[in-house]
């Protein structure tokens, strides 16, 4: 068996995240490293909300990958610090995010925290029309993750993953 980051990242990018299924958790940036020891592979990962209640799953399906590949030492272990960021997702899996109908975040993080937690954000981009006439419904959607949205144009409500 052959124990190359590269070899574990491309399984990884074969595990969904249980909420929105589109994203992988390496689109999602949860995967902060893989580490060798001898001949276990740990696999780090952040939630992105503490207590997040997909991360269970998400290690089992790691794991589970892992294991249909051959790899059968591996463990999963988590870090808290830093913080899980919105920064933090890759590109590619933002288009993915707005292709299922799920506005991506569209702002950097860096320094906003506090102020992203207790303001509304602006010029959310409506996923299904692009429109940025949009507004609030609520700061919860249907995951703590995400935020609801309606689009003042096209009048569809819609899910915005949250900056943090």
């Amino acid at each position: 068996m052959i124990y190359t980051k590269d070899n574990i990242y491309s399984i990884l990018e074969q595990v969904s995240d249980p909420e929105v299924p589109v994203l992988s958790v390496i689109d999602l940036g949860i995967v902060r490293d893989v580490v060798f020891d001898k001949e276990i592979i740990t696999i780090v990962i952040t939630p992105t909300y503490s207590g997040c209640p997909a991360m269970d799953a998400i290690a089992f399906d790691i794991k589970m990958k892992l294991l249909e590949a051959g790899y059968t030492n591996c463990q999963i272990s988590y870090s808290l610090d830093p913080a899980w960021s919105t920064d933090w997702m890759s590109e590619e899996g933002k288009k993915k995010l707005k292709a299922y109908g799920i506005a991506p975040p569209n702002k950097k993080t860096n320094n906003r925290i506090n102020k992203l937690l207790f303001e509304e954000e602006t010029d959310i981009l409506c996923p299904k029309c692009n429109s940025v006439n949009t507004k609030l419904l609520s700061q919860f959607g249907s995951t703590a993750c995400k935020a609801l949205y309606q689009c003042n144009d096209c009048k569809e409500p819609f899910d915005y993953f949250k900056c943090h």
